[in-house]
Order: C-alpha cells, then sequence, then structure tokens
C-alpha cells in the first residue's frame, strides 16, 4: 500500500513539476530585458526549487568517458563481464593497446540505498592506473521475483564468484556496508584455500563492529527489534514494475530516513541553493545539483538481505563475536592470512563511528602485523573517505602503495 501510495502521490506531481520547468525555461529568454532583475530571478530560483523537490531522480549516469594516462587521453568502455540476477560486475576498459599490464582493482559498491555511481568519484581516481572493476547493484524493483530471494549469504556468493572470474593477484577496495560481507567472502576463501584470494583488501568506514562508537545510524538500527523494521519499513513492489511481488526495503523510505537524520543541513543547503540561483553564482548552484541529483537517486533494496544485515551486523554483532556463518558453517577470520588488510576510518565519520573498522585489523589475526595497515583521515567524514579532495590528494595514493607493495606480482 505504501509503495503504490508514493508511486500515485509521484505520479500526480508530476504535471505540475512540468509546469515548472517550463514556466522557467519560458521566462528565461535572451531578448527579455527583464532577465537580471531580482523579481525574475527570485521567481526562476522558486520554479527550479520546486522543480527539483518534485522530481523522480533516476539511476545517473557514470560520465567515466575517458581519463589520462602518461598525458594522454583514453577512452573508456562500460564492459559488462559477469551477469547476475541482481548484479553486474563492471569492467570499466581502456581503449588502448599500448598499456602495460596494471593491477586488478574490485570495488565493491555498497548495496544500502544509493547506485554504484556514488563511488564515481573513487573510479575516476583508479583509472589512469588499474583495472577496475565495480559491482553494479540492480534496482530490485527492476528484478523478477521469479529470480528468488537474495540473502546475505548470497551478497557473499556473488563477491566469491566475482573474484574467481577475475582470478589471482586482485585488489579489494570495500565501501561502507560490504565490508562486513568482503570480509567473510575472504574468510571463506581462505578456508578453501582458493587461489583467487584478494591480494589486498582495503575496508573504508565499514561497520564491522557497531557496538564501538556508536552513532545516530547505529542507534536507529539497534534501537528496534526485527520485527519492527518486518512490519514498518519492508513493502511488496506493485504491478507496473518488472520486480513486482518482491520484497523490498523501498528506496523512498531509505532516502525519507536519510534526510531525517540530518534535516537542518539539508534544508540549509537548499536555502542556500536558492540564494546561489538569484546570485547568479552558477558554479555552487551547479554543484548542489550534482550532488543532489545522486543523493535523491535511491533504489530499492531486496527486503531479506536488508533484514539478514540488520540482524547480523547491528542487532547481533555476529563477526566480531565469532558467531557469523556462511552457508551454515562458522566464519574464521583468523584463517585468513596470505592477504594484505588495511583499513580507513574518517575522524568525523557520523556514519560509521571510530574504531569500527580499524577493529577489523584484531579480528584478523592470522595476518601478519608487516601486512597490516590502519589509517584514519583527519578532517574527513564518511563521504570524504572514499571521494573528495582530501580523497584523492591523501587517502587513495595511500591505498595505491599498499596495493603495489603487497601485490602479488
Amino acid at each position: 500500500m505504501l509503495y503504490r501510495l508514493n508511486a500515485q502521490i509521484m505520479h500526480a506531481m508530476q504535471p505540475m513539476h512540468v509546469m515548472a520547468r517550463q514556466t522557467r525555461q519560458y521566462l528565461y529568454q535572451p531578448w527579455n530585458p527583464l532577465n537580471y532583475t531580482w523579481f525574475y530571478k527570485t521567481v526562476r530560483a522558486s520554479l527550479e526549487l520546486f522543480e527539483r523537490l518534485t522530481d523522480y531522480y533516476e539511476e545517473p549516469e557514470w560520465e567515466l568517458d575517458s581519463t589520462q594516462i602518461d598525458g594522454r587521453e583514453v577512452g573508456i568502455e562500460y564492459k559488462v563481464v559477469l551477469e547476475k540476477p541482481y548484479c553486474n560486475l563492471l569492467h570499466f576498459r581502456r581503449r588502448t593497446r599500448k598499456l602495460e599490464p596494471q593491477p586488478k582493482v574490485l570495488m565493491i559498491a555498497p548495496m544500502s540505498g544509493h547506485f554504484a555511481t556514488l563511488l564515481r568519484g573513487t573510479v575516476r581516481e583508479f583509472l589512469p592506473d588499474h583495472e577496475v572493476y565495480i559491482t553494479d547493484w540492480r534496482n530490485v524493483r527492476d528484478v523478477p521475483a521469479s529470480e528468488g530471494e537474495f540473502h546475505f549469504d548470497d551478497y557473499v556468493e556473488y563477491l566469491i564468484e566475482f573474484l574467481n572470474k577475475l582470478g589471482p593477484d586482485t585488489h579489494v577496495l570495500a565501501v561502507c556496508q560490504p565490508c562486513v560481507p568482503a570480509m567473510v567472502a575472504a574468510s571463506v576463501m581462505a578456508g578453501d584455500k582458493n587461489p583467487n584470494l584478494p591480494s589486498t583488501m582495503t575496508l573504508m568506514g565499514g561497520p564491522i563492529d557497531t557496538r564501538i562508537s556508536p552513532t545516530e545510524v547505529n542507534d536507529y538500527a539497534s534501537g528496534k527489534d526485527l520485527e519492527w523494521f518486518e512490519k514498518n519499513v519492508i513493502c511488496k513492489v506493485p504491478p507496473g514494475f518488472k520486480g513486482k511481488d518482491q520484497l523490498v526495503y523501498p528506496g523512498f523510505i531509505q532516502l525519507s530516513g536519510f534526510m531525517s537524520m540530518n534535516m537542518d543541513n539539508h534544508i540549509s543547503k537548499h536555502f542556500k541553493f536558492f540564494n546561489d540561483l538569484i546570485k547568479g553564482d552558477g558554479d555552487s548552484a551547479e554543484a548542489h545539483r550534482k550532488f543532489y541529483n545522486e543523493y535523491l537517486a535511491v533504489m530499492d533494496m531486496p527486503a531479506h538481505y536488508y533484514l539478514d544485515t540488520i540482524r547480523k551486523v547491528f542487532l547481533e554483532h555476529q563477526l566480531p563475536r565469532g558467531e557469523m556463518e556462511y552457508r551454515g558453517d562458522k566464519i574464521n577470520l583468523k584463517a585468513i592470512k596470505n592477504m594484505a588488510l588495511m583499513t580507513i576510518e574518517g575522524e568525523l565519520d557520523d556514519i560509521t563511528g571510530r574504531g569500527q573498522t580499524g577493529c577489523a585489523q584484531e579480528l584478523c589475526s592470522g595476518i601478519a602485523k608487516s601486512k597490516k595497515l590502519h589509517y584514519e583521515a583527519k578532517g574527513v567524514g564518511h563521504y570524504g573517505i572514499f571521494n573528495g579532495r582530501k580523497f584523492r590528494e591523501s587517502i587513495a595514493p595511500k591505498v595505491k602503495d599498499f596495493m603495489v607493495k603487497h601485490s602479488q606480482n
């Protein structure tokens, strides 16, 4: 019912959204002498703000069509190398034949509401000197129910299958939510003596042990029992979508949660955007558009995976307590030995508290100290760990050096 109601509201708002856009465009005519008056600027700013607040944001484009390698521009081709019902393994193939073999890195994007394009800046930074692959999770409303359910163990199985596809000496970079299944996958592969165990694994702002420095996000997830989540946030996809009858944690509910935890900040940013439009500060206004085009584009999550994660990670803390299982077998993190481990935290991270990721170093006691590294990024929040200026200038170079140092080749 809630899913259908949201769809009906968005559909009802569409005529007003279109009217606002057309009126705004009509008011800005090159020949109109009133274009630069305060009144016209204010009206256009109001219309654009309304237009954006009533828009439906689809999956963003990657916008990574080229990169710079040795001072020359090289084109990028998006190639799906392995297609699964709930996720594609996407390769950013660089179109050059004269390139020497470079390290392979698998970026594990979060399945936590936003699309994999959230890591666009992360991918861009690694393209010049790495073969980059990423988990491109699908919006579950587009996955037919006939494909079956998707649980936490299925997520881990996907990661193992992707690593087997990429072969030995692959480096893994997991951002936020996938840090836990990435560690489980490494443990399973180590226990099976799988030759495709990653050479290095970098965990960035992941909730390994949410009992440490709990944040507001952790409190939300742990402050209710599993039955509450089942009753209040799980919906069935209605007719009209490919994923009809799929049980999902809808994107619009996730977005409302994201916004409510920091509503004052979002409101002030939109007021600033409104004022920037009136002042004619095009650069600031465009930066706002780009950020919220990404932030407001959300996807539905598989309900079973979401509930598994709430229970295993936030309610029962299974991994740090040594109680995590995969397909009925107990996970043994001490079995991981032939893999280097790097953990990264942001000093100002308000989503994953300080220490929640770094504790992985102690949990993986089978890895030699010489193959471990923990880094805390000063003055960096959650998103700054994997994007932005400090990521480009400080964090990414350290990750790359760590991968080079512990490469098997």
